[in-house]
């Protein structure tokens, strides 16, 4: 096994899980569920964590790509870009998430507009992420990109 399949492992965890932990902390919310809350918060700080190891495994990933064919340091480069905005967004979301739970643990009444923030963030998160996995995915899928097949794939 190396990068570039430790890579494509991971790499999916941060995206879907951004997505269900935003359904989760949404639900919470505005069911004015703490529990649900909670568990939502709790869900975004461990996508966040999970996001850690596809950060990490990028730069291995990204020199075993360049040696594919059919695979510009463009296409790479773009998806290194996307990745990196979606990695800080979901990082932000995260510590929203952490001080969310320190609030709630308290009972702060500011932690509802935390938890609130958490939840853009962490939709933000996903729609930069889902961007990103995208251009990720025509790395190794060229029959997605524009173009497929003709001189101006690449």
């Amino acid at each position: 096994m190396n990068q570039a399949h430790l890579h494509l492992i991971f790499n999916h965890v941060p995206i879907v899980g951004s997505l269900f932990a935003a359904v989760l902390l949404a639900a919470g919310l505005f069911k004015h569920n703490l529990t649900l809350t909670k568990a939502g918060l709790i869900a975004v700080l461990a996508a966040g964590l999970f996001c850690l190891p596809a950060q990490l495994t990028g730069e291995g990933a990204a020199a075993i790509a360049q040696q594919l064919p059919r695979t510009s340091r463009a296409l790479i480069h773009n998806h290194e870009e996307a990745a990196e905005l979606g990695f800080w967004a979901l990082e932000g979301a995260a510590a929203l998430a952490l001080f969310g739970l320190l609030l709630l643990k308290g009972a702060s009444p500011k932690a509802r507009l935390l938890a609130l923030l958490a939840l853009a963030a962490t939709l933000l998160s996903y729609g930069l992420l889902a961007r990103a996995g995208n251009l990720g995915g025509m790395i190794g899928h060229p029959e997605i990109r524009e173009g497929f097949g003709t001189p101006d794939e690449l």
